[in-house]
């Protein structure tokens, strides 16, 4: 649940593209990211898998994901990450790999590289990107749907080849989030009192 939330929401800024070649979003997507001092959005997401909502704050590198089924801070060396699953937060230092699965930052400057991006399609007054995997995988596509007169992102789904689907809405998109030295830094406050904390460094 966690890896489709934040692959899905690496997909936010795709709505900073114009209707131009689909190819060149992913160049516009790391353009407004970078750009940016800080980003924040909040979202809600419908699953065969369950449910799920909450806030994405992503600054560079940084992130921090507060949700109701799991919660993530990454400062940019090290990640502390909640999941109602374990009851426990792990301290980690994750590696370049590891962030290729977890941080949306790193996720979208890949998905060049394993996606092939199409226009799905125009509706009344949005956009959608078709995002295919280039290699074998579980995800069959993405479709990503924006509005054309503000090319903000309303909604994303992703679809897998055994057919299930999730999809999230997007809202409080903010390209502008203020953020400060403690946002990307574990809050004990976010989890419930007495929760295990377990280095794993």
């Amino acid at each position: 649940m966690r890896k489709t939330v934040l692959l899905i929401l690496s997909l936010i800024v795709v709505a900073t593209a114009s209707a131009q070649s689909p190819s060149s979003v992913v160049d516009k997507v790391l353009g407004a990211m970078k750009s940016s001092s800080a980003i924040s959005a909040s979202y809600v997401m419908t699953s065969s898998q369950g449910n799920s909502s909450g806030t994405l704050v992503m600054s560079g590198k940084k992130f921090r994901l507060l949700a109701n089924d799991v919660k993530c801070w990454y400062n940019g060396t090290t990640m502390w990450t909640y999941s109602t699953a374990t009851d426990e937060v792990n301290i980690t230092t994750p590696t370049a790999a590891d962030l290729q699965m977890t941080n949306p930052y790193s996720v979208a400057q890949n998905f060049k590289s394993t996606y092939i991006v199409s226009k799905g399609g125009k509706g009344n007054g949005t956009y959608t990107l078709r995002f295919t995997p280039k290699k074998k995988s579980n995800v069959k596509h993405l479709l990503v749907t924006v509005s054309t007169s503000t090319w903000l992102i309303s909604k994303a789904e992703i679809v897998q080849t055994n057919g299930t689907k999730a999809t999230i809405t997007i809202s409080n998109y903010n390209r502008n989030a203020s953020v400060n030295a403690g946002t990307f830094e574990f809050d004990k406050s976010q989890v419930p009192a007495g929760t295990e904390v377990v280095d794993l460094r």
